[in-house]
């Protein structure tokens, strides 16, 4: 699995790589915001991207829309956070993210079981 980590901090983007790296999964890229998001999505074609939902001045959910707007095929993205998913219930369901995951709870397994269970959508 191929995957694109976008977050505004720079020693999770370190960390998450390598536990993710550890266990099997190629990290192609890093972003540390929604221009730097797309542009590596564009370039890398990553088989899923993990989204932080706080980015600092911006937010994980238009990152997420931005991406599923960008075309096809579009990775799916899965929403992450250090905050609780009931904190954002709404906006997860409304977004295209094919789920969340909060940050203490990210594994090679969790993320699979995400994008294996997300169904392919319209564009």
């Amino acid at each position: 699995m191929r995957c694109l980590i976008v977050d505004d901090s720079a020693a999770f983007r370190d960390a998450a790589t390598a536990m993710l790296e550890r266990a099997g999964v190629s990290v192609v890229g890093m972003a540390c915001n929604a221009a730097e998001a797309l542009q590596r999505a564009d370039e890398l074609h990553p088989d899923v991207v993990l989204v932080d939902i706080d980015l600092g001045t911006e937010n994980g959910f238009d990152v997420a829309e931005a991406i599923h707007r960008a075309g096809s095929p579009e990775p799916p993205v899965i929403l992450i956070s250090t905050h609780s998913e009931q904190d954002f219930v709404d906006l997860i369901a409304d977004s295209p993210a094919v789920g969340f995951l909060p940050k203490f709870a990210l594994s090679p397994d969790s993320i699979r079981q995400l994008v294996g269970l997300s169904a392919p959508r319209d564009t």
